[in-house]
């Protein structure tokens, strides 16, 4: 027990305090070299390409920085947000930053416009900065250079400027300078089967630092990227779940077992967008610094030991196969590594070099494989037409989707011969399947399937109707599948809306039930045939409206995660909310505490002597506890029980063996800390029940009796976590004081 006064105290019994701080300074490299170079001026035409172009003058040929050739720059057919201007430097670079230049001499030019990049010149990824899509101010005339340097360097092949807004007086012109520098790394492509190993010389790996770096890009959301273990118990491990990055390790645990030592960190989000991402890990004891694409994570492993003790090797790629339940059930990496570092050691250089043996099942080869996949970006005022088979009597469509909203419209197609309608949308984070049939008699059919289905995760949608038949699968799960047997009659449209449907478009007084879809989708099949993407954003055949082909541009708005205190964090696709409960604090990010400072706080508020809760440090970050308030007397005292029964055998002393109790108190050390540094005195104290019992030593040497049934007193000031003295200095100050009662001589 602990007793504080006037606002608190705080002691463990035992506590060793050890202080150290780990430090790493910023060196320069040894040849820096400023990545600042032009990488446009000096493409041939053939490496511009464009939506459109008003003519061979204005083509995208002549759309560089102070060039005055052709009309002057680049200018496509049509003025509005579908057009874009694109540039391939034949490899990848690492950009710096970009400029932009109206038409020579004209009123045309950019006032606003986003930049995309690709390693591919597909798939392309939109850049973000602080947090969302970032849109670059333009130029306010046709001739002044507007440049802007990247809040942080991409690394691409391909750059593509989307204008967003132009002179109103003009229409859009372009010249365009991109700065950069070269860029080249090792790449490995994994199949799923293969693993990478790289094997100890001395078959074990004893190692109080590590440093891992590598980068990633894949389309699969599980996957072990690294692996290593020991037979004492040590491991450390990187991977994939539900496209989150996790990263777990354990330095070895002592009797307690191995569950107290593991340590398990989770970062990131949206990792499976077949985007290059960055991994660091850097390791000093249990001192960790977890760095995915900029962002730190600093955290302090569980356990008491500081050494990784590995054998045989660390894998990349996945876990070699043992036999193990554990081993099966986690699937390998599918997709791309470059520039994989093991404490120095560069292992994707000794792959190439055939250094290393991978394992025999599966390919290992040297050239990023991409996806076939082309996913569509949908915002609240969006919709994609595709074409059908018309009157067919079969309807069958499939795509896959993620969204964090939990509400809109996924598709929608009248039947022909006015036989009604079919409508798919997401209702509550549910599919649900609409089925309107107009014969003799109007019937209605409703299905729906999964939940959860707004969490940013891709999801499938199966669904297949015939006469007086009708399935709906979400996610390829057979067991979930949603049959019906009502009356129906199929005849297909010749036209099928994807997330967003127009009344005015067709003569039909139907109003779909759900807004526009806002999010992403992929391998869109409609009558058993994939639908051609590229086919249809160049409007033949199809139609569409405010969508962006061939990008998936999700954001994802709790990670970081802005809510405080443990709140959890909820989005929709424009927004975050953060709920509170059970936390202990309020407002829209958790900040504010619902609990008083003190005791004396609640004393001034009429409160008596009870259980509350306190927060010692306010808004801060240490949590609230629940104390014990006395107030009986003038002076206020906070008490912080301990886990220690009212009664506890004491074991007797011999030479050999001591008697200690371990005292573990309901706060935290921080939190004690924080109920000490404004208390004016603390105390902790034991009491001992003893018969028959020899306590203490005299001065004389010989052992003090304690008789039967009577009670020792000690107070003790042990190790205590209060500051005295100099504070700037923080030197802390221990005193043991022994405080005994009535004793009485054998």
């Amino acid at each position: 027990m602990v007793v504080a006064r006037p606002a608190g105290c705080g002691a463990a019994l035992w506590l060793w305090i050890v202080g150290g701080v780990l430090c790493r300074a910023r060196t320069a490299p040894a040849t820096s070299q400023k990545c600042d170079e032009p990488l446009v001026s000096g493409l041939p035409h053939v490496a511009f390409s464009s939506s459109s172009s008003m003519s061979g003058s204005y083509s995208p040929g002549y759309a560089k920085i102070n060039k005055r050739g052709g009309a002057g720059g680049w200018s496509p057919s049509d003025s509005d947000h579908y057009q874009w201007l694109q540039v391939d430097f034949g490899n990848r670079k690492q950009i710096s930053a970009v400029a932009t230049q109206g038409r020579y001499s004209s009123s045309d030019w950019v006032t606003q416009y986003r930049m995309l990049y690709s390693d591919t010149g597909r798939n392309w990824k939109p850049y973000h900065q602080d947090g969302n899509i970032w849109a670059f101010p333009g130029n306010v005339n046709a001739d002044s250079v507007v440049r802007h340097e990247l809040q942080h360097p991409v690394v691409a092949r391909y750059v593509r400027i989307v204008p967003l807004d132009w002179n109103a007086e003009g229409r859009i012109g372009l010249r365009a300078e991109v700065y950069g520098c070269a860029y080249w790394a090792d790449v490995i492509n994994f199949d799923g089967h293969v693993v990478l190993p790289y094997r100890f010389r001395n078959k074990k790996m004893k190692t109080l630092k590590d440093v891992i770096a590598l980068k990633f890009k894949t389309s699969e959301s599980e996957g072990v990227i690294l692996h290593g273990e020991g037979q004492q118990g040590d491991y450390i491990t990187l991977e994939l779940k539900k496209a989150k990055l996790v990263f777990s390790l354990n330095l070895g645990s002592n009797q307690l077992g191995p569950i107290y030592g593991h340590t398990s960190v989770m970062t990131g989000s949206l990792l499976d967008d077949h985007h290059w991402h960055s991994v660091v890990i850097e390791r000093q004891g249990r001192t960790i610094n977890l760095t995915l694409d900029r962002s730190v994570q600093h955290f302090r492993t569980n356990g008491e030991f500081d050494y990784l003790d590995l054998d045989y090797e660390i894998t990349f790629g996945g876990i070699p196969f043992s036999g193990k339940p554990s081993s099966s059930s986690r699937k390998n990496f599918r997709g791309c590594m470059e520039s994989i570092n093991y404490n120095g050691i560069n292992i994707t250089d000794l792959a190439r070099r055939k250094k290393l043996e991978p394992s025999n099942v599966g390919n290992l080869s040297f050239s990023c494989v991409e996806p076939y996949t082309v996913p569509v970006f949908f915002n609240a005022t969006s919709y994609l037409e595709v074409p059908g088979r018309v009157n067919q009597d079969l309807l069958s469509v499939s795509f896959q989707f993620r969204t964090w909203n939990p509400n809109g419209l996924l598709l929608f197609s009248h039947f022909a011969d006015n036989l009604g309608y079919v409508e798919i949308d997401l209702t509550e984070s549910k599919v649900g399947v609409h089925v309107n049939v107009t014969q003799t008699k109007m019937s209605q059919i409703d299905i729906s399937s999964g939940s959860g289905l707004n969490d940013g995760q891709w999801h499938e949608v199966r669904f297949l109707a015939k006469e007086n038949f009708a399935i709906l699968t979400v996610d390829g799960d057979e067991a979930s599948a949603v049959r019906t047997n009502s009356p129906l009659q199929v005849k297909t449209s010749e036209k099928y809306f994807f997330g967003g449907y127009l009344n005015q478009m067709h003569n039909s007084s139907h109003s779909v039930l759900q807004p526009s879809f806002q999010g992403c989708m992929q391998l869109i099949q409609v009558d058993d045939q994939l639908v051609n993407l590229s086919e249809v954003a160049q409007r033949r055949p199809g139609s569409f409206a405010n969508v962006s082909i061939d990008m998936c541009a999700i954001i994802d708005r709790c990670v970081p995660n802005h809510c405080e205190h443990g709140g959890k964090c909820s989005q929709t696709w424009d927004s975050f909310k953060c709920t509170c409960d059970e936390t202990g604090y309020s407002g829209a990010t958790c900040h504010n505490s619902i609990y008083e400072p003190s005791c004396e706080a609640y004393k001034h508020l009429g409160q008596t002597s009870n259980y509350y809760w306190i927060d010692p440090d306010g808004s801060g970050p240490l949590g609230p506890l629940k104390v014990y308030c006395n107030m009986t007397e003038d002076k206020v005292w906070t008490i912080v029980s301990h886990d220690l029964q009212m009664q506890t055998t004491v074991v007797g002393y011999n030479p050999e063996k001591y008697s200690v109790t371990q005292l573990v108190y309901s706060a935290s050390m921080d939190q004690i800390s924080a109920i000490t540094s404004s208390a004016e005195y603390c105390e902790q104290y034991i009491s001992y029940f003893c018969k028959m019992s020899r306590l203490l030593n005299t001065p004389e040497g010989s052992p003090v009796k304690v008789s039967s049934n009577q009670t020792v007193f000690i107070l003790f000031h042990v190790k205590t976590s209060k500051w005295e003295g100099d504070r700037s200095n923080k030197i802390m100050r221990t005193r043991v004081m022994r405080c005994s009662s009535l004793l009485s001589e054998a």
